[in-house]
């Protein structure tokens, strides 16, 4: 069976696998679309430095079931449309012991310290797989970074009378955006592209902001009659827009973080005391966050074609990926297409 894998810098291979087999306890799965999301393309340049040597990238998935193998329960079938959950969970870490295993300490993601789904075939155990109904392949390999908006959304407690700020309007940010629209919330977008605040207000973001052109902490207090955002979520990853968020957001507010900024982010602390901030950390998601996006995906607003800036074969993938590192602000999701 044909595979990807990113044998160095800004390298990208076809190499021919063995097809695995479903063992006791598990699934295997005919990939269909598989979607390149940020660790890939930074282990494709390079900076993710817990990505396995060698690895073969991808945990954003739209499957269907080829075989299930004995011990698995009935409601998994052949034929079934699915997603994964890529993560793994060691159980007696802290996090597992607390019951919050998507922040396992000991995580293993599929396409980082661990191999992932950019293969025609792949066998998981029954316990990751997560049937979608109502939805097709390319559009469940959409699922897994929307949850992780979503879980972000859920992580800031979000509710019907506050006013939230989503910094960043790619696919996880999209995915805030959505679930705190339909918690009752106003929202506020903020990117750098117009193309994306378009599609965010499309999903119900009230007000978009291009803080390229805009004075970012200006419009929020205009939005919000001075008081500041309830809510920020910082899905960017950069050290301006974690320091951004600090300024935004309002006396007593939260401030949720889901990016990886690459450098150190210097803080004014006192923010931190005199509003009596919550800042907290959102990782990754769970299966509640996964059912919510296929509930949502079942009766989309806007049609998903416009989340997907381009789909590729395994043979011109790298073609994909050099497009996306080369104009990142432009890309929503990059597919690959094994079908």
């Amino acid at each position: 069976m044909k595979a990807i894998q990113i044998p160095g810098l800004q390298q990208m291979a076809v190499v021919e696998l063995p097809k695995p087999e479903a063992k006791a306890g598990e699934v295997l799965l005919k990939m269909e679309y598989v979607g390149f999301c940020g660790s890939d393309l930074n282990t494709f340049l390079g900076r993710n430095t817990m990505a396995k040597e060698n690895v073969i990238p991808g945990h954003e998935i739209g499957a269907v079931i080829e075989a299930v193998g004995e011990g698995c329960p009935d409601t998994l079938q052949p034929g079934m449309v699915v997603t994964v959950n890529p993560y793994t969970n060691c159980g007696h870490c802290a996090s597992c012991r607390n019951g919050r295993v998507n922040a396992c300490q000991h995580n293993e993601t599929l396409g980082v310290q661990r191999d992932g789904a950019m293969r025609e075939y792949m066998a998981l155990p029954w316990q990751k797989i997560i049937p979608v109904k109502g939805v097709n392949t390319r559009d469940a390999a959409l699922i897994e970074p929307m949850s992780v908006g979503f879980h972000a959304v859920d992580r800031g407690q979000v509710t019907d009378i506050d006013t939230v700020v989503v910094f960043g309007c790619g696919m996880v940010g999209l995915g805030a955006v959505v679930r705190a629209v339909q918690r009752g919330a106003t929202v506020i977008a903020v990117d750098l592209s117009a193309e994306k605040l378009q599609i965010a207000k499309d999903l119900g973001a009230k007000y978009g902001i291009n803080s390229k052109e805009e004075n970012l902490l200006e419009k929020v207090m205009e939005y919000t009659d001075g008081y500041g955002a309830d809510c920020v979520i910082e899905a960017v990853g950069s050290p301006i827009t974690y320091t951004a968020a600090i300024d935004i957001v309002s006396f007593t507010g939260r401030v949720v973080c889901i990016g990886y900024a690459k450098s150190g982010v210097e803080f004014q602390t006192k923010y931190f005391v005199q509003k009596e901030l919550d800042i907290r950390g959102s990782r990754n998601a769970n299966p509640s966050d996964f059912r919510a996006v296929q509930k949502y995906l079942e009766n989309a607003s806007i049609p998903m074609d416009r989340f997907v800036s381009g789909v590729y074969t395994p043979e011109t993938a790298k073609d994909g990926m050099e497009a996306w590192a080369a104009a990142p602000a432009q890309v929503f999701r990059i597919l690959v297409d094994f079908r």
